[in-house]
């Protein structure tokens, strides 16, 4: 295994890290066990999850996949081996059956104390906002529109309350996620202007068929020091290349959850068989080189890989091992000059 260190800190996380989002739904509790157990011995010391999981968010499932990983701290005693990662769901229908005050002091006191009773653990040592509370183009939304909201700037108050609970040791890092330019910044200026605690990552999609990171996101992550921790790194599974070849079955994310379709346009389908034909022709995976190219980026902290079985598991953390040439690298850029971002 690859390590580094979350920015800012002298905490070793592996450039692969766990994601957990299906544990509770599409995996058991068992299978769960069996992928931590897999990815400890691989070396990977780092695991995300939320609130929110597993997802699709459902509330007869809600927080599932925190009480599983809670349940293998409990069986494993390993809690001091991993680096753990989760994160407080923002404001929407979609999670109305979680909260309706948003990211207020209580809203997110309040997650954190149910999230560590479910972790069975007393700290988190990254702790994240899943996704902005005010309307922005994120989760899929290609452009930006300005609209009205009820939403007021409260950039401040959050980190603020972050700041208590930093203190009193429940949390030590906090992170972003789905967030764009100017919450990015906003968060950053606060810190600086009133010492408030940092932004350390930022947790985005990020794939060979969605680089919208690249944009304002990659030079904020570079010259600010904020971690991209790249999630569907796969795209729901589109870059194994299993749907194109006709190796997907009927428990497949995108044929279980029909809703994830970002990544299922004729242009990402377009866009994957060439990136598939490219693997084929250097004899790599298409899944594997999918990765490397995720991991090799001087933006990403870590890499999070998610798996549905332990031999995609498997294959997805040996990617680590794969070191991508010059060629292949030039040969991606003009694939993606040719169709730039089709899922975003």
């Amino acid at each position: 295994m690859t390590y580094t260190t979350l920015p800012h800190t002298n905490i070793k996380v592996s450039k692969l890290c766990l994601g957990t989002m299906t544990w509770g739904l599409q995996n058991t509790q068992a299978e769960a066990f069996e992928q931590m157990d897999y990815a400890l011995d691989q070396g990977i010391n780092f695991f995300d999850t939320a609130e929110l999981y597993p997802v699709p968010a459902e509330p007869k499932t809600y927080a599932d996949t925190e009480r599983i990983i809670g349940n293998w701290f409990e069986k494993t005693r390993n809690r001091d081996k991993v680096v753990l990662a989760s994160k407080i769901a923002g404001t929407g229908e979609y999670t109305a059956h979680i909260r309706t005050n948003g990211f207020s002091p209580e809203a997110i006191k309040d997650a954190v104390n149910n999230s560590l009773k479910r972790l069975k653990t007393d700290y988190i040592d990254l702790y994240q906002l899943h996704w902005p509370e005010r309307n922005t183009n994120t989760l899929g939304q290609r452009d930006y529109k300005h609209e009205d909201e009820q939403w007021q700037d409260n950039f401040n108050e959050i980190l603020h309350t972050f700041d208590g609970i930093i203190a009193s040791g429940k949390i030590r890092n906090i992170g972003i996620s789905n967030e764009k330019a100017w919450g990015t910044m906003r968060f950053l200026e606060e810190s600086k202007l009133h010492n408030l605690p940092k932004m350390l990552t930022i947790q985005n999609a990020y794939s060979l068929i969605n680089r919208i990171f690249e944009g304002d996101m990659a030079e904020i992550a570079m010259r600010e020091n904020i971690g991209l921790l790249a999630y569907s790194p796969m795209a729901c599974g589109v870059l194994s290349g299993k749907y194109i070849k006709g190796e997907d079955t009927k428990n497949s994310r995108l044929n279980l959850f029909t809703r994830f379709a970002r990544y299922s346009s004729p242009q990402c389908t377009e866009a994957t068989k060439r990136y598939l034909a490219l693997a084929d022709q250097h004899n790599l995976s298409l899944a594997q080189m999918s990765l490397a190219f995720v991991t090799q980026q001087p933006f990403v902290t870590s890499t999070i890989i998610g798996a549905t079985s332990l031999d995609q598991l498997k294959e997805n953390s040996d990617s680590i091992h794969l070191n991508l040439s010059q060629e292949v690298l030039d040969a991606i850029e003009e694939i993606h000059k040719e169709i730039p971002n089709p899922s975003a």
